[in-house]
């Protein structure tokens, strides 16, 4: 696991400084520090620097004071005090609605929904209200400060009600940004990013790779592009479009496609809301046929607006017809999780198939 995510990894060489994360093992690359952090880790150091960095952020939800159900927001009540870091009742809709009025008052509101499982009571409050926030007061006001944050994903034992990926709801509302990282790295840039950026962001983090994903991390602020899918594995015969924990699963897929003389291009989309079709789309037109995988249920998944789009775009390139491999259109799974999933195997027989279409 850690060696397919330390693939995915590009070095930044800039000045460090330490914030507080929990130290595995430190290194130093020229002017570079890095620590070997989990991806839970990360996402701790960029909320640290978030609220160290900017005296008008706050970072409030369900358990967040003693550190969350995933640790994520350990020591922050601490060393910021229980007036910028807090707990919540257990009310999604009061927690994102807080949030909206927070942010539009000026603040960086860093809002934590415990799963993502649980975001549908605040979503009237996150598309009718915090995306509209901005179109309706013909830009006069904004809640753009406001950052949502939601463990998505598969967990192994987590069943129907701590395993869904609901990314594709939220990618139909304009006014909005959806980012979903696949890597300790990625994740604490990302969050930096989507917490900085001037509109409100839907952020979905990976808990299958809470633990399980480490990386050298660079201790100090920096921040990835939002809406710049990146191509994380070069190729020639297939492209292959993914997010998240998937792309390690894809990344597996790849390596074994390879060992049958098919040559896999792989793309980190990174952020759903608005994505990067270009990036996509030049991959395309040089291979000629398109892979999209993702967790959640095929039907009406964010792979059939990829797909879509693609097909509009390319559709005389294209050599096969575009393939997705997705979770099943059933509610997830508890015992029957194994055959839910976009597994390995799975994927690497699509790629075999759009291949030899």
């Amino acid at each position: 696991m850690a060696s397919l995510l330390g693939r995915f990894c590009r070095k930044l060489v800039v000045p460090s400084s330490a914030h507080g994360s929990r130290r595995v093992s430190t290194t130093s690359c020229g002017s570079e520090t890095v620590k070997s952090l989990n991806l839970y880790s990360a996402i701790n150091q960029a909320l640290h620097i978030a609220l160290e960095s900017d005296p008008r952020s706050y970072v409030f939800g369900e358990d967040v004071g003693f550190g969350g159900v995933f640790r994520c927001t350990t020591g922050l009540a601490e060393r910021f005090g229980k007036n910028r870091v807090f707990n919540t009742p257990l009310c999604e809709q009061g927690i994102v609605g807080f949030g909206i009025g927070l942010a539009a008052m000026g603040n960086r509101a860093v809002v934590e929904i415990q799963f993502a499982d649980y975001i549908y009571p605040a979503f009237d409050q996150i598309v009718n209200e915090a995306a509209k926030f901005r179109y309706r007061s013909g830009n006069q006001f904004n809640c753009g400060g406001l950052t949502i944050r939601a463990p998505y994903g598969a967990v192994g034992h987590g069943g129907h009600y701590h395993s869904q990926s609901p990314e594709a709801f939220f990618c139909h509302v304009p006014g909005i940004k959806v980012v979903i990282p696949r890597s300790p790295r990625e994740a604490k840039g990302l969050l930096l990013s989507s917490i900085r950026d001037p509109n409100p962001v839907v952020f979905f983090e990976p808990k299958w790779l809470y633990r399980q994903a480490v990386e050298e991390v660079p201790e100090h602020d920096y921040m990835i592009p939002l809406s710049e899918a990146e191509v994380i594995r070069e190729g020639n015969d297939i492209t292959l479009v993914g997010w998240g924990a998937q792309l390690t699963v894809m990344e597996q897929a790849c390596l074994d496609a390879e060992k049958e003389g098919i040559s896999c291009e792989l793309i980190d989309l990174k952020t759903l809301l608005p994505w990067d079709k270009e990036t996509v789309e030049a991959s395309v037109k040089k291979t000629g046929r398109l892979l999209i995988s993702h967790e959640a249920p095929v039907t009406g998944g964010f792979g059939a607006e990829i797909s879509a789009t693609i097909l509009e775009r390319c559709f005389l390139k294209l050599e096969a017809p575009v393939s997705r491999v997705c979770g099943l259109d059933t509610p997830f799974p508890l015992v029957f999780e194994p055959f839910y999933m976009p597994t390995k195997n799975k994927i690497l027989d699509a790629i075999k198939s759009t291949v030899n279409y």
